[in-house]
């Protein structure tokens, strides 16, 4: 594998693609027990053998299973930890049109990295899918430890199984980032060397209007910032010089709609100037994410991924625009140090955007090709 991919290159995703119809009802047929669980995996396998002969034709050179085996970009994660279970509160996400499904994970003991983490199963099978192939790096995506945190607190119930565990918020930050920094270094022993933070966090943080619904004002932005970033740092500490470490920041992605709104300026000198990762996948689609100022935060040296491409909506952008946006990044970030993706995966959830497997990889070959035409790689 090539530890370094994404530094070389100036294309890039963020990893999850659109369920095709065969999986969707795969896991339609095993929720209604038609089909057993090693007949899904079956499926999943299929589906992602495909999927990533498809990103190495569309000539991507880091590939994800699409998360696949997932049906939600975090959940799933939490899910696999010792100490948590799943749950079904009343109420799912709120998003600018629309409601999810409601489910949740909450604390029922100490938090731990459990070494049968299906993360780690699912990585070892993409793993061996692009093993032959010498300029590809197969990339395991995690949602950020913050984003656990900020679930185990999401309304009165979470809230009340947690401190019949946890008393102590010291001790909850400390378990939650050894359990992320086990689950790290376990999937790097199988051999990856790409993982992928995501986090929503940072995307709700900036919202004002969010937070003033979420907590009748009675919150402290810096406080919670200080919170978010500890978290995430206490899982990034004494890793292997050779992993290559990103966060993706988003402000929610479902069936083609939004959770917040506003520019990265609030939450820059924390989340840009002091979280460890070596590369941002930051949002820039549309006007509900800011401009560019906020890049001036980011230490010399990191990568910085503009996520110009909108996954939420079928139009494709002008090649123009995106070269001139580009351009216009680079009063903060140097053109080297720049490359170009997708704002937000097409399927955070297995619901997916409103577009379809056609439109999907049209946004990518779009990408590709204007990455090849600003950089010439």
């Amino acid at each position: 594998m090539v530890s370094q991919t994404a530094t070389k290159l100036h294309y890039d995703i963020v990893g999850s693609f659109l369920r095709p119809d065969k999986l969707k009802q795969a896991r339609e047929d095993f929720t209604l027990g038609k089909i057993d669980h090693s007949q899904l995996t079956a499926v999943e396998d299929e589906t992602i053998r495909d999927l990533v002969a498809k990103e190495i034709d569309a000539g991507l050179k880091i590939v994800t299973d699409g998360e696949f085996r997932r049906s939600y970009w975090h959940l799933d994660t939490f899910w696999g930890f010792a100490g948590i279970k799943h749950t079904q509160p009343e109420h799912g996400y709120f998003f600018h049109d629309e409601e999810t499904r409601a489910d949740s994970a909450q604390v029922v003991g100490k938090i731990s990295f459990d070494p049968e983490h299906h993360d780690l199963k699912a990585f070892k099978f993409l793993r061996d899918l692009v093993a032959d192939e010498d300029d590809v790096t197969a990339r395991q995506s995690i949602p950020a430890p913050a984003q656990f945190y900020a679930e185990l607190v999401r309304g009165d119930e979470n809230v009340a199984a947690l401190k019949k565990v946890y008393d102590n918020q010291d001790d909850l930050i400390a378990d939650i980032g050894q359990a992320y920094h086990d689950l790290i270094i376990a999937l790097y022993d199988e051999g990856c060397r790409d993982v992928k933070i995501d986090d929503c966090t940072w995307g709700m943080v900036v919202d004002h209007d969010f937070w003033q619904n979420m907590t009748n004002g009675d919150f402290d932005l810096n406080e919670l910032q200080d919170i978010y970033l500890q978290l995430n740092n206490a899982a990034l500490t004494d890793l292997p010089a050779d992993l290559r470490i990103s966060t993706h920041v988003c402000r929610g992605n479902y069936h083609s709609t939004w959770a917040s709104k506003g520019g990265y300026a609030p939450v820059a000198s924390h989340l840009l100037a002091g979280e460890n990762v070596d590369a941002f996948y930051l949002e820039f689609d549309d006007d509900r994410s800011g401009d560019f100022a906020p890049l001036a935060e980011v230490p010399a040296g990191k990568q910085v991924v503009l996520g110009l491409v909108t996954s939420k909506r079928p139009e494709l952008e002008a090649k123009q625009t995106l070269i001139d946006r580009i351009k216009e990044a680079t009063e903060f970030v140097p053109l080297e140090n720049l490359s170009l993706s997708t704002q937000c995966g097409f399927a955070s959830t297995e619901e997916g955007n409103k577009l379809t497997e056609q439109q999907e990889w049209d946004k990518i070959r779009l990408v590709v090709e204007t990455a090849q035409e600003v950089w010439g790689a």
